[in-house]
This record gives C-alpha cells, structure tokens and sequence, in this order.
C-alpha cells in the first residue's frame, strides 16, 4: 500500500516499562532507550492512498490521522505497536481495519494550515480527544545513527495481533528529514490506561514522506 504522510509531528514521553508491557501481546518485547520505554503521538495527513502500483483510491486517499504508539522488538527486528489510531472518513477506518489488523477508530479529525503552524485537532468521543499546534524550528535532516531520534523515528515494520496471532508487516520508506520544532498541546486524553504522561513532550516535525507498506505476515 502506496501513500504520502505530510505534516507530521512526533510527540514522544518516557514512559514506566512495566505500565506499558501490561498493554503489549507476549511475543513481543519492549524496546527500551535509556532505560525507559516511550509513547509517541503522531498527528498527521495522509495522501495518495493507494494498492502498489495503482492510482490513488477513491473516497479513501486522503485523510488526517492519529496514531499513538510504542517500540517493540521481535526476533531482533524492531518495529512499531499501536495502542490506538484514530481517521477521519469511517471507510478509511474499516479499510484499514482489515487489510491491517490495526485498533483504528473513527474520529473527528482536521488539520489546518495557518502563518507557518500546523493546528490539528482530533475527538473520538468525550474522553479522548487531541488538540495541538506545531512547527518546524531548524533545518531538516536525518536522525544520528544511534541518537534517540533515531531509535524513535527510523523504524520500518509494524506489528498487529489478532485471534492470538503475531503479524507484520513492512514498511519501506526514505530516512526521516527531521526538524527540531516547537508544539503547543492544548488537550491530550489519548494515552492508554495505566500509563501516565509527564512533563513536556520531546518534539520534532517532519514535512513530508513517501511510503509503502506490504502486506501483513504471521511471525
């Protein structure tokens, strides 16, 4: 699946590894960076949606999403889990749904353009909710091999479970052009149960990416 991520901000907070590893599948280990796991929240548009090779999908192509997520590892192959990712457009939300056997859910979701600034917001319900604003501040640039950006940003599987199964699935893109940035987060009722968010986020912004991502396998 072929598709363009534009505007994205990494949001990510240390985190109890013990209060995340209640919330990840066995099989899977949690993948640590100075001694904390790290949950991430990731505000961005999706263009271009479309199956390998094909032109983009109608009705389906474009629309802005959420995801929060953490790190994970399996058979030495570090990778992404997601907690929760929440779409505008309720059949991108079922299309994803199956092809990826991800927790994804349909919300209200805008992103706007304005002087520079990217404001997104995004409402699932009463309780979980995202509003932020946020920018680039530098010069964009790959992560340092071996830098903390690095080890939360250059990561290129996903892992799904489902019906007691592992999967994952591949994900193929450039490295990262990553900006130092400056964010407002005006309500944030997205992390999972049992974790808790303290202190300011460490930021950074990244303008556009083109992605593939293949078909999930059993691992």
């Amino acid at each position: 699946m072929g598709q363009t991520w534009d505007d994205l901000l990494f949001a990510h907070w240390p985190v109890e590894a013990a209060s995340v590893r209640a919330l990840v599948p066995d099989g899977l280990e949690l993948d640590l960076h100075d001694g904390s796991a790290w949950l991430g929240m990731t505000p961005f548009e999706i263009t271009g949606l479309r199956a390998r090779g094909t032109l983009p999908l109608p009705f389906v192509s474009s629309f802005r999403e959420l995801n929060v997520r953490t790190y994970v590892t399996r058979d030495g192959k570090p990778g992404i889990w997601f907690f929760s990712l929440d779409a505008s457009g309720r059949l991108a939300v079922e299309v994803a749904r199956r092809a990826y056997k991800l927790p994804y859910f349909a919300a209200r979701v805008t992103l706007e353009r304005r002087g520079g600034r990217v404001i997104f917001e995004s409402v699932r319900d009463e309780r979980t909710a995202f509003s932020a604003s946020y920018r680039g501040t530098g010069d964009p640039a790959p992560a340092r091999a071996g830098s903390r950006e690095h080890f939360l940003t250059e990561r290129y599987c996903l892992y799904a479970h489902d019906r007691g199964r592992l999967y994952r699935a591949e994900i193929h893109h450039t490295p990262w052009a990553l900006e130092e940035a400056e964010a407002q987060i005006d309500l944030n009722t997205m992390a999972p149960s049992g974790i808790r968010l303290e202190g300011d986020p460490l930021v950074h912004v990244s303008r556009r990416q083109d992605v593939v991502i293949w078909p999930l396998r059993p691992v």
